[in-house]
């Protein structure tokens, strides 16, 4: 604004209003000639067609009047005056100027892009005083709708060359305004508090700071009065009513005191109820015995609009979509009780006309079309036409908000139902990096379409890496094969994951599995809400451990997996771990059968799903089992706007080939198909924290008094201790949680938080052969020498080696020294010689945890946080307080 101003003078527009127009020299002669002075845009004729002077008119007071006023109305002019000198009429004008820009300052709160939408002003438009006017009480308006109402705007005007101006509008926005009060004079049966409650509109407090509800809003204040009306009303106050509602401003002018003055009127009970039904299968014999309201219970007007859109609904369900259902109310203020007679009018069956789909622009018809539950010429049904609304909406093609509008069709008995849906974005291309308290330092890129070619098909790709694990999948999904309700799918995808434990709470990678395989499906629906699927999967694994940390040094020369005859070390990686190793190729047939009638399969809040499968491994392949699993979810709307979870699941798997006896320690279900249970499945327990493990402990030898090495085992403080989950074939897991509903303020920042409780095991599984100190004694290797010095050959003229036991030095505080060689005294290097294995877990008593979490859709990706207690557990679990997630799906 510097170089503005310093171009012109800025000057409060208000100062100009004070501008008066020349006195008017009074004479009645005749008008010989008019002459316009002034005009520097606009041509002289074009200014004489504004007023009604004329040549030849006689000139008086009245006319030079009715031509200023007819000048001063055309809001070109800033100054006019009217000069007679003896019949010559001289009009001098001094034209508005042209606004050159107009400018904005002090707002912060609300954008330019908002604020000038509102402005009707506009550079290149002849600035009147008139239009800046309306133009501050539209911007004080936008600002009075944010809650700020003590906000107050100051235009100014820069003069330039030329005639033209910068117009400045100074903006002081003011605090928000915020309800400090409400009180409420005249209520007698409910407190203060509990009409509040019932209110939209909010006392400020400290703690409402992600809510706005406490902003003072006029629409607002109206909403509540009729929110008040409603609760009395549920209550059987029929005669309740707001005598006054008024906002007062504070003393400061900063909040508002909302005062309400009610009289409530006396309560009423239903009284005789009934049903009169004109259409001739809406019988009142069958609708009076199911109406929700009985005699003597208080009235509640809720209740009766809802049997009047449930009686309208029952109607649609015949095929009457436009039934006429009316209550009568008959207010028996002597007995203080309420008849109602729900009267039906008799109306025709309506049949399906015609189906329009209105907004979709990449989506085809027939996507929408299909989801119908009904077809052109088909019997109207009501619950029919809220069915084929859910299906569009699971989609998650369209806005959430879509319902399916009726309309009356060219004859009484034809309706028009019509879908105006709103195309939403259906692809996604992520690339993203973020933290994970399970994966650590993740990458991840996708790309998914979800409608591609605005056909309904989806088609993905998508590659991540992390510490942990690298994948890249590619899938394709038909929902409808030639045009029939026909579901084929394929996906190929290579996953290469590091399996994992934990060591005194660091993790350690333990065995690797890379595994490379597709899957192709198929899916067909038998009724509304039940489907079968069918899948064949081939897949090949290789699991693999680092041999130089975990197989045998064979031939002594001190580097483990040297060797081609090195094997795996059960006395380091455990029996188990080495079971697991080599390839093998799972070819597999599944089944499921699916239940669903989610009122949205995306998000819902009503309905329930139960999935069975199947998965039969054995066609061909070296893997032979058969797996079966059951999963479960109910959802309710509760409490208003509060959604409840509960769900359930739960699998076995059983092996149909022989590995071994039960005797060796070997479970004929291999470690990679097992189950694991753990975050994320099970909050508050850790990464396959809970079920079947081994946990093996580090001891070292000590030394004695004298400081000599001893073959005691004795444990020091540096012991390690490892922790291998090993799985079951057999679990259960079961889920409550409710979500909260904030305001819209937190609903804004995508802010979803829920409290839960989670309970499950992972359990049936043979015990493995655990080590024991005679197994797992260690032994170091020297060279052998004969009696001359000379080193001894083998047959094959190699040196020989052979086995001395070492020992490690420690001094006080645990820490290792130096090594002896218990043969010849020389130093050799550490090594730790003993581990104590024990076997946790394998129990199907219940793992119970509760806790809280928040979902937020953050800036930088979908984040979940998780703060759970573990209240059941058994010796072994691993649990975890804290998790959370950041920068990938969860």
């Amino acid at each position: 604004m510097c170089g503005t101003i310093l171009g012109g003078t800025a000057v409060p527009l208000q100062a100009q209003e004070a501008a008066q127009a020349a006195p008017v020299v009074p004479a009645e002669d005749t008008i010989k000639s008019i002459v316009v002075s002034g005009a520097q845009r606009l041509e002289p004729t074009t200014v004489l067609s504004y007023m009604q002077l004329r040549v030849g008119q006689t000139y008086t007071q009245e006319s030079a009047d009715q031509a200023l006023k007819d000048l001063f109305e055309t809001e070109l002019f800033k100054d006019v005056s009217i000069r007679n000198n003896d019949g010559a009429v001289v009009i001098d004008v001094v034209e508005n100027p042209v606004i050159n820009r107009i400018l904005l300052e002090g707002n912060k709160r609300i954008k330019e892009d908002k604020i000038y939408p509102e402005i009707r002003l506009a550079p290149r438009q002849i600035f009147t005083r008139s239009k800046v006017r309306a133009d501050v009480a539209r911007i004080i308006e936008l600002y009075k709708r944010k809650g700020r109402f003590a906000a107050n705007v100051e235009p100014k005007m820069v003069q330039l060359d030329q005639n033209r101006v910068d117009i400045v509008f100074e903006i002081n926005e003011g605090p928000k305004s915020k309800v400090q009060q409400i009180n409420i004079i005249g209520n007698e049966e409910f407190s203060d508090g509990k009409l509040r409650g019932e209110m939209v509109t909010k006392q400020s407090r400290f703690y409402r700071f992600f809510s706005s509800s406490d902003t003072y809003d006029p629409d607002r204040l109206a909403f509540d009065q009729q929110k008040l009306r409603q609760f009395y009303l549920t209550e059987g106050y029929a005669d309740f009513r707001v005598i006054s509602a008024i906002a007062e401003l504070t003393p400061d002018k900063r909040d508002f005191i909302i005062t309400y003055v009610v009289e409530e009127g006396d309560r009423y009970q239903f009284g005789e109820v009934s049903v009169e039904s004109d259409i001739r299968d809406f019988t009142p014999e069958f609708l009076t015995p199911q109406l929700p309201m009985k005699t003597g219970d208080f009235y509640n007007a809720k209740q009766v609009e809802d049997t009047v859109e449930r009686l309208s609904e029952t109607a649609g369900l015949f095929g009457y979509a436009f039934a006429d259902v009316r209550p009568e109310f008959t207010r028996n203020k002597d007995t203080l009780t309420m008849d109602i007679l729900f009267q039906v009018a008799e109306s025709d069956r309506v049949y399906v006309e015609r189906i329009d789909i209105n907004g979709n622009t990449l989506t085809q018809d027939k996507v929408v079309r299909r989801e119908f539950r009904l077809n052109e010429g088909d019997a109207f049904n009501s619950f029919q036409v809220k069915r084929s609304a859910n299906r569009i909406k699971s989609l998650g093609f369209f806005q959430d908000e879509l319902e399916i509008e009726q309309r009356q069709g060219s004859a009484p008995d034809r309706i028009i139902l019509e879908a105006n849906v709103e195309e939403r974005a259906t692809g996604e291309l992520q690339l993203s990096a973020g933290f994970s308290s399970v994966e650590n330092f993740i990458l991840q890129a996708s790309i998914r379409q979800r409608n591609f070619r605005g056909k309904g098909q989806e088609l993905r790709a998508s590659a991540s890496y992390s510490s942990y694990s690298q994948s890249i999948e590619l899938g394709f999904t038909e929902p409808y094969l030639f045009d029939r309700n026909i579901a084929v799918g394929a996906d190929i995808f290579r996953r290469d994951t590091n399996s994992f434990n934990f060591v005194n709470n660091n993790r350690e990678t333990t065995f690797e599995q890379l595994t490379t395989g597709f899957q192709i499906r198929a899916g067909v629906p038998i009724t509304e809400y039940l489907s079968a699927s069918l899948r064949y999967g081939l897949s090949h694994d290789d699991v693999t451990l680092e041999p130089s940390l975990f197989f045998q040094d064979s031939n002594g020369d001190g580097i483990r997996g040297n060797s081609p005859g090195d094997q795996c070390d059960p006395l380091v990686a455990g029996r188990f771990l080495c079971d697991a190793l080599g390839s093998r190729t799972t070819s597999s047939l599944g089944a499921s059968l699916i239940y669903d009638d989610r009122d949205n399969r995306i998000r819902p809040t009503r309905g329930q799903s139960i999935v069975g499968s199947v998965d039969f491994a054995g066609l061909g392949g070296s893997v032979k089992y058969l797996r079966g699993r059951l999963n479960a979810s109910k959802h309710w709307r509760v409490l208003g706007d509060f959604i409840f979870t509960a769900s359930a699941e739960g699998g076995y798997i059983h092996p149909l080939e022989d590995r071994g006896s039960a005797a060796d320690g070997i479970d004929d279900v291999r470690l990679t198909d097992r189950f694991f249970l753990g975050e994320p499945q099970i909050r508050g327990f850790d990464i396959r924290g809970v079920g079947p493990r081994v946990v093996r402990s580090t001891t070292i030898p000590g030394l004695d008094t004298n400081g000599n090495p001893i073959n005691q085992l004795v444990e020091v403080t540096n012991g390690t201790q490892t922790d291998d989950a090993i799985g079951g074939r057999a679990y259960y897991l079961a889920r409550a949680e409710l979500e909260i509903p904030l305001g819209s303020g937190a609903r804004e920042l995508g802010l979803r938080p829920s409290i839960f409780v989670d309970v499950g095991a992972v359990f049936n599984v043979v015990q493995p052969l655990l080590l024991t100190d005679a197994q797992t004694q260690s032994f170091g290797s020297r060279q052998v020498f004969d009696a001359a010095g000379d080193p001894v050959l083998d047959a094959n003229g190699n040196a020989t080696f052979e086995s001395a036991p070492q020992y490690l030095t420690v001094n006080a505080a645990g820490e290792a020294v130096t090594t002896f060689d218990a043969m010849t005294g020389g130093v050799a290097n550490p090594i730790a010689t003993s581990f104590t294995e024990r076997f946790f877990g394998d129990s199907i008593n219940p793992r119970l945890s509760v806790g809280i979490g928040v979902n937020w859709n953050s800036p930088f990706g979908p984040f979940r946080i998780d703060v759970a207690k573990a209240l059941l557990k058994e010796p072994g679990d691993d649990t975890k307080l804290f998790t959370f997630n950041v920068g990938t799906q969860f």
